[in-house]
């Protein structure tokens, strides 16, 4: 089996080429940066410190097993009375993968992650937006296998967005489907 980053390289650049016509393999879509983003907000409200404080660490901590990066916090903005927020508090976590490690994540997600959640039929393709990026939720995280399912204590759900230089929306597509995503 071809690695993702092979793959691309050595299959969907000439078939990317004869499809849309290109000239130079430089023009075509490649996938730039994978971003990986939580909101643990409604987990946290209502809490004591110590306890937002455990919990938003066992998060990082399963978030950076996952991806095999080290989450940045991100903070409110403003303060919100309603939701009990205020300026300056945690309230999710966001890593950017590039290069290696974003081709490792995503070949884990294809191949084993997706296939391991409930009732997966493949990914629609209304998830993607007019530039051709792929954005799709994970509503449990223990559908990857870094994740021990006993230890958990909190489940969350992320999301992953996959960044392309896709002109529009069909570049997008066709590029995600030959490197071997299950789209619909």
């Amino acid at each position: 089996m071809l690695r993702l980053k092979e793959k691309y390289q050595k299959e969907v650049i000439p078939q990317m080429m004869e499809k849309f016509g290109y000239k130079n393999k430089m023009v075509v879509p490649r996938i730039e940066k994978v971003v990986v983003n939580t909101g643990f907000g409604r987990l946290i409200s209502g809490k004591t410190t110590e306890e937002q404080k455990k919990i938003s660490d066992a998060i990082l901590e399963d978030l950076s097993l996952i991806t095999g990066q080290r989450p940045i916090k991100t903070c409110a903005k403003k303060s919100i009375s309603g939701f009990k927020i205020r300026k300056g508090m945690p309230v999710g976590v966001e890593i950017t993968l590039r290069s290696q490690r974003m081709y490792d994540f995503l070949e884990r997600l294809i191949h084993i992650s997706l296939p391991r959640s409930r009732d997966f039929q493949g990914i629609d393709p209304k998830s993607f937006d007019r530039e051709g990026n792929l954005t799709i939720a994970i509503k449990e995280h223990i559908i990857f296998p870094e994740i021990s399912p006993e230890k958990v204590k909190n489940m969350f759900g992320f999301e992953i967005t996959v960044v392309t230089t896709a002109k529009n929306r069909e570049e997008g597509i066709e590029l995600l489907r030959l490197l071997g995503f299950p789209i619909k």
